[in-house]
């Protein structure tokens, strides 16, 4: 299990296998390589500098294979926010925990 935060710092979730998670124990969805797809197969984001979520422009029309997320876990008290990074041009950060 890996701890994940946005590109802006905020304390999204974990990753645990192929499957992201929020800190309240929502399965939200699942990696190929690096990219994140949603449960209706669309992209969601990615993983960049090891544990931060970013979202790139160009790729919102990407679609991967959907899926049935599994039931709730037991959540985890959430980890502090860290100072954000400088965003890169043609991305936008990933939307946060409590939009899923």
């Amino acid at each position: 299990m890996e701890w994940v935060w946005t590109w802006g710092g905020e304390c999204f979730g974990y990753i645990d296998g192929k499957d992201l998670w929020t800190y309240s124990g929502k399965h939200v969805g699942k990696l190929k390589d690096s990219e994140i797809y949603g449960r209706s197969g669309e992209y969601l984001g990615e993983v960049m500098n090891g544990n931060r979520l970013i979202r790139n422009k160009a790729k919102s029309s990407w679609r991967g294979y959907s899926f049935t997320p599994y039931g709730r876990r037991g959540g985890y008290a959430r980890y502090a926010s860290y100072a954000g990074y400088a965003m890169y041009a043609g991305h936008e950060d990933f939307l946060g925990p409590d939009a899923f």
